[in-house]
């Protein structure tokens, strides 16, 4: 069955709920502050939101992107090692080699303090909804094209970002490579969010038995970025287990039981269910 684990375990988790903006400066030292708070509390795997060192202009990527490893990483990667926790920088700008395009990463780092695992955002956020919101992410940002499971203390992780909630098929195929904990941070539109986010990470837990957390930026920069927040982590039956109400920052914590996943799979096997033979059989 997909997604079974080798050792059983529970995690103390905690989604960051932040309210960053564009000075990178103030942004690193409020998420190790919030670091910090959250292995104060026993957390031992600690998840940012997307765009977590700089949320502003993109006039000001080129000066904000970085090399991983590089500056940053290694700044959270000493944390890291300090406190013997998994930290996910949720996501930052990562310089590409196409001039005047970055790619949106996000980075694991170990106990160890050494960059484990790297996913670059695939699913860009280009909408157009009349009279609401506007935005073309693939103006700045170069996607990703390949998929990422990181093996992590006691479960492996199925890493995304933001946007890609929209996608079910790949949480389906994260899922199906073994991931227990989907992961998504997100700095999720106040406008779309208030219609769509919740249902959304409910679903991708449901439909998968996993864990989500979801680390959410919250609130508006001086520019007008308007974030939802309303950061969740939510349990394979859907259950919220924990959700911010807070509009600015917020630590959530909970602790997830593994053995939770192996048993709502035993009962609902939508992985030995699937049908994939008849799924492509709209393509004769």
């Amino acid at each position: 069955m997909g997604g079974r684990r080798i050792v059983h375990d529970r995690i103390v988790a905690a989604a960051v709920q932040m309210s960053s903006g564009s000075d990178p400066a103030n942004n690193v030292e409020s998420a190790l502050e919030l670091i910090r708070r959250a292995a104060r509390q026993g957390a031992t795997y600690i998840q940012l939101p997307e765009y977590f060192n700089y949320l502003g202009p993109v006039e000001n990527y080129e000066m904000v992107a970085e090399s991983i490893p590089g500056p940053t990483t290694k700044r959270f990667g000493a944390l890291a090692k300090e406190h013997g926790v998994t930290v996910h920088l949720g996501s930052m700008l990562e310089i590409s080699s196409t001039p005047g395009k970055f790619f949106n990463t996000s980075v694991i780092l170990g106990h160890s303090g050494h960059v484990t695992a790297t996913y670059r955002k695939a699913h860009l956020f280009d909408i157009d909804v009349p009279g609401e919101v506007a935005f073309k992410e693939s103006n700045a940002i170069t996607s990703g094209d390949q998929l990422v499971v990181a093996a992590c203390p006691g479960f492996r992780l199925g890493v995304s970002v933001c946007f890609d909630l929209r996608f079910p098929e790949m949480y389906r195929a994260l899922s199906l490579k073994g991931a227990t904990i989907l992961a998504i941070p997100a700095a999720f539109n106040a406008i779309t969010g208030r219609a769509h986010w919740e249902v959304l990470v409910r679903a991708r837990a449901i439909e998968n038995h996993a864990f989500v957390v979801a680390a959410a930026q919250a609130g508006t920069t001086l520019e007008g970025i308007a974030t939802f927040g309303h950061s969740m982590i939510v349990g394979p039956w859907g259950d919220v287990l924990a959700e911010s109400r807070s509009d600015g920052e917020d630590v959530l914590i909970a602790t997830l039981d593994l053995d939770e996943v192996d048993r709502r799979r035993s009962q609902i096997d939508v992985f030995h269910l699937r049908r994939p033979d008849l799924y492509s059989s709209l393509n004769d």
